[in-house]
């Protein structure tokens, strides 16, 4: 599920198969633009190399990280 249609185009890294934010400093600041989208407290994750965002959305934790230039829900493996 992609929550924005605003490119990504800042530094990542990809971990395990997944596309990540490179410095925690881009994840925070997307991760202040998603909270805002979805009306609920988003952090940020170190996974491995990079950062991912994470929050609870109706009551189902989710993890963003990009796909494609764009947030993506990824599926978190370490």
């Amino acid at each position: 599920m992609s929550i924005f249609s605003a490119p990504v185009f800042d530094a990542t890294v990809v971990f395990e198969g997944q596309e990540l934010f490179k410095g925690r400093g881009a994840a925070q600041t997307w991760a202040e633009k998603v909270a805002k989208e979805v009306e609920a407290e988003v952090t940020v994750e170190k996974i491995g190399t990079g950062w991912a965002l994470k929050a609870t959305v109706d009551g189902e934790p989710v993890t963003w990280g990009i796909y494609g230039q764009r947030l993506s829900r990824i599926g978190q493996s370490g």
